[in-house]
């Protein structure tokens, strides 16, 4: 049952991408995509205001996925065409059949609880336990890093090969090296908890910190840098429900620096990169190209399956975490045999529902994205009610997830399930509490 005050954003969004669409068809592509963007951001300001949360999880994905597809239509990139009708199809199922999903679990559970029921309590217990879970984290994707670097003999940030980062992993291990990353967004938790400070777990939390901005770095992903960052972000703003502009300026100068770095340590230079994103415009700067490619061609890859594709994968796309996480894949190799439908070699991201419809075609789309509506509900309901801190982390991810539904396949990506796994661990060890005991 859709509440009366939500049905705007049905009729806005269906309004929205008729004319998108028609514009784009006409050949307006750049009235096509500013409709999108503008429709993004409407879809989340009325999101915003109805529940006053910077990290709603509808309102993220709005836009997220809305606004990437207004981003898009601009078609800037030689690399980019005119979509197949049933591209454009699949794309507006996305959303509209999340927003159904999200506003038939809100109803069946009564209306949609109020965000100021959102906040945690001092508890010296929980911030022990989550201290002893930083110095696991850290540790155990210290000797894991070391025990790749060893094994494999090389450091890709040290390593004169273009490609050296794609090259450092060992199967099983390297899930277990890059959880440091679930560190920032702990320690958060932890000052929020944390009735007392002392020098040992200051050192603690520095040194675990560092970790998970060091190994990133160490293996030039920016991915797991920005991850990191952004993880924690969504767990701070959802304890302390502010933001100031200083905050976030000061973020841009310290992560663009980095991010640049990054990609200066990756071999990847200006004329390379031009290279490979094929802009229309050749005097874009690259600070602009390359963001604008790693959301615009994603969509490209989509269509390029959507033309492409011979037939359905029947669920073994999205099931390759099991084969992934339980070494199945060693046993059936032809779980990672299915070919990759990219406008470019070089080109590998693509959406979130892209496995969804590999597997079922547009019944995939429609199945994944009413799922992820309702489990947004579900959860934005849980970490209001849940006592135990560790629940934030679990939002967190998943606000991640839908907040870049443009980058990837998360729920077909075994890590994003270690991660889950990794934090339901913590979950249950931060939670527990023998009976009888106080929480201090």
């Amino acid at each position: 049952m859709v509440h009366t005050e939500n049905r705007i954003d049905y009729i806005s969004y269906c309004a929205s991408y008729v004319l998108a669409y028609t514009a784009s068809r006409l050949g307006y592509v750049y009235l096509a995509g500013i409709v999108l963007m503008l429709e993004a951001l409407l879809l989340y300001m009325m999101n915003l205001k109805r529940t006053g949360n910077l990290t709603d999880l509808r309102g993220l994905f709005s836009l997220s996925w809305v606004g990437g597809e207004g981003i898009a239509c601009l078609q800037l990139s030689r690399l980019q065409s005119d979509w197949k009708t049933l591209t454009w199809i699949c794309f507006f199922l996305a959303y509209f059949c999340f927003i159904s999903g999200y506003d038939i679990a809100v109803g069946k559970s009564g209306e949609e609880a109020q965000q100021d029921r959102y906040g945690i309590e001092k508890n010296a217990r929980q911030a022990r336990r989550i201290l002893i879970c930083v110095i696991l984290l850290g540790a155990g994707s210290v000797f894991c890093f070391l025990l790749e670097a060893v094994v494999l003999g090389f450091i890709p940030l040290f390593s004169p090969e273009p490609h050296a980062y794609s090259y450092f992993h060992i199967s099983g291990v390297h899930y277990f090296t890059v959880s440091c990353i679930l560190i920032p967004a702990l320690s958060v938790l932890y000052v929020r908890l944390t009735e007392k400070w002392t020098a040992f777990r200051f050192a603690v939390l520095a040194a675990g910190n560092l970790t998970a901005v060091g190994l990133p770095i160490l293996c030039v992903s920016r991915f797991q840098l920005l991850f990191a960052v952004g993880f924690a972000a969504v767990v701070y703003l959802m304890l302390y429900r502010h933001v100031t502009w200083k905050m976030i300026v000061t973020a841009f100068i310290i992560l663009i620096p980095v991010y640049v770095l990054l990609t200066v340590a990756r071999r990847h230079d200006i004329t390379y990169l031009n290279g490979i994103f094929e802009m229309k415009y050749d005097k874009m700067p690259i600070f602009i190209t390359q963001p604008y490619i790693y959301v615009a061609n994603n969509y490209e890859n989509f269509n390029c399956m959507v033309a492409q594709l011979p037939e359905f994968s029947m669920g073994l796309r999205m099931l390759f975490p099991v084969f992934a996480l339980t070494g199945l894949k060693f046993v059936f190799p032809q779980v990672t045999a299915f070919p990759l439908y990219t406008t470019k070699e070089e080109l590998t991201t693509v959406t979130l529902f892209y496995d969804a419809y590999y597997d079922f075609g547009f019944i995939g789309i429609i199945l994944l994205a009413f799922v992820l509506g309702c489990m947004a509900a579900w959860m934005t309901r849980w970490v209001e009610n849940s006592r135990n801190p560790a629940a934030y982390l679990f939002y967190g991810q998943i606000a991640i997830y839908l907040g870049l539904s443009f980058f990837t396949t998360w729920f077909s990506n075994p890590t994003t399930w270690f991660w889950l796994a990794a934090t339901f661990a913590m979950y249950v060890f931060i939670g527990y509490q023998v009976q009888g005991r106080s929480s201090k």
